[in-house]
């Protein structure tokens, strides 16, 4: 396979909170109901103990951006995190500007700690609202309402935390078009700096992947939905910059942006995944800890975590996987440094996807066509270095809006 040289991406710090007040039907994360007295200072010191162990490959490099994941991290007090911002801090060298984001839910923020977590270092909050609907937040089995969301999104601007997210869902049980927008405009209403508007799906090992819900709008329904969606979050002014993610000018999510554009990251946590680019050896690798949050406290945390080599012939499916859901696409330089392959090795697919009208240059950088986009999954197949019924894909938290 023709190699190209490597360049070192910028590096991130994903931290995995396992821990959930009810497990959703839907969420295939790595979550768990919460069943006894949370493990608060066990968990943070197993976290820098976590880091402390990959330290080392952290060296001379800079953070970039920090997102506390889950889970539901907000059941952590403001001091749990204000200790491991310190713990951080301590061992790694965070950029000037670094952008720090905690998971929220606002049926488990006490009045009041969004303030207290804005003093511990958080300058970006995503907030999981999922709906406004009453009816549709019951059958996702969510543990807030629609007022405590408007009451969380009040104190963020209150504490000076602007810069938040909304994380929304459509195409859910009994939801209509007009209960679509509905949720758009009442998340409109709140003013954020950014929103994550994606489809209900029905993974496997789920309570709805095995029972489907009632209801369930079906594909042109819900195509319907999202197309309506995106033109009112267009006339708000909120860009679409990848498949599922919605920002006001200047407020992409900075931690996306770097997995989507292949970047480096340190996973902590209870199975949390990180990625490693080694350019003095030309390797990239996948590390993964252990999920179970006992397991993990009790020993998952120590020593340097498991790793897997990611195959050059790998690389071009896991790089087109994320920069291909990104609206503005990537370069051909962005490719080469980033998977250390040379772009000789992905040129006849991408022109056979060109041909077909699935892919497109636009000035240096190429992205899907608008058919492209809908068929997403059919363009990234053709990437593999294996028949799709054999290869799995990595599995990692990967945003607001992405699986665990």
């Amino acid at each position: 396979m023709a190699a190209a040289q490597l360049s070192v991406p910028p590096l991130a710090l994903y931290a995995h909170f396992p821990w959930c007040v009810r497990k959703c039907p839907y969420c295939d994360f790595n979550s768990h109901a919460l069943q006894s007295e949370l493990p608060v200072n066990a968990y943070v010191d197993a976290l820098l103990e976590d880091l402390r162990s990959q330290q080392a490959a952290a060296a001379q490099r800079e953070i970039v951006s920090i997102f506390f994941g889950g889970g539901t991290p907000s059941l952590f007090p403001p001091a749990a995190i204000e200790r491991l911002l310190s713990g951080i801090r301590a061992q790694l060298t965070l950029a000037t500007d670094a952008e720090i984001t905690l998971e929220a839910n606002p049926g488990t923020v006490e009045r009041g700690r969004f303030a207290a977590y804005r003093a511990a270092g958080i300058n970006r909050v995503s907030l999981g609202a999922q709906s406004f609907g009453a009816r549709q937040l019951q059958m996702l089995g969510r543990i807030h309402s629609a007022d405590e969301t408007r009451a969380a999104a009040q104190e963020l601007h209150a504490a000076g935390l602007p810069n938040f997210n909304l994380d929304l869902m459509f195409g859910l049980p009994e939801q209509s078009i007009d209960g679509a927008l509905a949720d758009i405009d009442a998340a409109l209403a709140l003013e954020p700096a950014h929103i994550s508007h994606y489809q209900l799906t029905l993974e496997p090992g789920t309570v709805f992947g095995g029972k489907p819900p009632a209801g369930l709008p079906d594909a042109d329904l819900a195509g319907e939905m999202q197309q309506q969606c995106q033109q009112l979050l267009a006339a708000a002014r909120f860009q679409q910059y990848e498949v599922s993610a919605y920002a006001r000018a200047g407020h992409q999510c900075r931690h996306n942006l770097n997995y989507w554009h292949f970047g480096d990251y340190l996973g902590i946590g209870a199975g949390a995944h990180g990625k490693l680019t080694d350019v003095s050896t030309g390797r990239i690798e996948r590390t993964t800890r252990e999920r179970e949050p006992r397991r993990y406290l009790a020993r998952g945390a120590r020593g340097i975590p498991p790793s897997q080599v990611v195959r050059a012939a790998d690389r071009p499916f896991e790089f087109m996987m994320n920069a291909l859901r990104l609206n503005e696409g990537f370069s051909i330089p962005d490719f080469e440094q980033r998977t250390g392959v040379g772009w000789s090795v992905v040129q006849p697919i991408i022109t056979a996807l060109e041909t077909r009208g699935l892919l497109e240059l636009r000035g240096e950088f190429w992205c899907t066509t608008a058919l492209g986009g809908r068929f997403l999954n059919d363009v990234l197949a053709e990437f593999l270095s294996e028949p799709r019924a054999e290869r799995q894909s990595p599995e990692r938290k990967t945003s607001e809006a992405s699986k665990a």
